[in-house]
């Protein structure tokens, strides 16, 4: 019982994890700017491949890797971690080609509609009731996803793949037997062979950038086990130590420095649309928010 007042409550510690996490995913695109010349399947390999040994390091460090042996003896705890796998795997491709193509703007989109879309998700498939505000903030961001989709003529499967991709996969992730750091090293995993396969086989062809002659290439795509990793890991071990509310709050620092750095930095253009459904989705975020945490302090 003495410790339940703690679970809710905000730690220092879980503030400064949480938001080294969101700041080390904010600087992301930059990153992946980095290796836009570098096919997207190829990054992504070498995501999985390197995040293994970190991950594995991690939880020896923790002393939790009896964990995994137990899931891997499960076939529903390894058909469960096989569809979360694929759905971040095609997460992190859609957000990969996005930054190399020049659609960072996109990205950050779908992650600003990703909070609505796991309130929305959590009606249709939990049947949990939706607040006046949730509606309001969930129509909102729906007209101005209408808004892009009419200025462009088709709609932002950018945003809305990164949105749907992400939103399945956390609430999938939520079933998953095991904890967070387990369940991403189970993951990746899964997506080992492969991902080895896909890189020994861009090996023989000649085509792959892995110690082919640039070191650059080499440094960078051995980097991308850290780069993913290490903020899921971070998140994972902040978000235990803070209120729901306060990781709500937070979890917009690296979607606004995705849209800041895709402007600012990228020179990606920001037209009409842009400025009319941007907007739209902040004050959705406001009226979520704020519903969100006046939710909280209630309870």
């Amino acid at each position: 019982m003495t410790d339940r007042p703690a679970k809710n409550e905000d730690s220092l510690r879980g503030f400064g994890f949480a938001l080294t996490a969101y700041l080390l995913w904010g600087f992301l695109p930059v990153f992946m700017k980095a290796v836009a010349h570098i096919s997207p399947a190829e990054v992504i390999a070498h995501r999985v491949i390197w995040s293994v040994p970190i991950a594995v390091a991690v939880l020896l460090y923790l002393g939790r890797l009896s964990d995994l042996k137990i899931a891997l003896r499960s076939p529903r705890t390894l058909v469960m971690g096989a569809a979360t796998a694929s759905l971040i795997s095609v997460n992190w491709g859609i957000y990969v080609w996005s930054i190399g193509a020049g659609h960072a703007l996109d990205a950050a989109l779908g992650y600003y509609i990703n909070p609505l879309f796991s309130v929305f998700l959590g009606a249709v498939l939990l049947g949990e009731r939706l607040s006046l505000p949730q509606k309001l903030a969930i129509g909102v961001a729906a007209l101005a996803v209408g808004i892009l989709t009419i200025e462009a003529g088709k709609l932002p499967w950018v945003a809305l793949g990164l949105t749907v991709t992400w939103g399945f996969y956390a609430y999938l992730k939520k079933s998953l037997p095991i904890g967070p750091n387990q369940g991403f090293l189970l993951e990746i995993l899964i997506l080992l062979v492969p991902a080895l396969g896909y890189v020994g086989w861009l090996g023989v062809e000649g085509t792959g950038h892995f110690f082919m002659g640039n070191t650059r290439d080499t440094v960078l795509l051995l980097s991308c086990g850290l780069v993913t990793a290490l903020p899921l890991m971070i998140y994972a071990n902040g978000a235990k130590l803070l209120r729901l509310s306060t990781i709500g709050i937070m979890q917009y620092i690296a979607p606004t420095m995705i849209f800041l750095t895709a402007v600012f930095v990228f020179g990606e253009p920001f037209g009409r649309a842009q400025m009319v459904a941007f907007p739209m989705i902040w004050a959705a975020l406001a009226i979520y928010t704020v519903s969100m945490v006046r939710q909280a302090r209630a309870t």
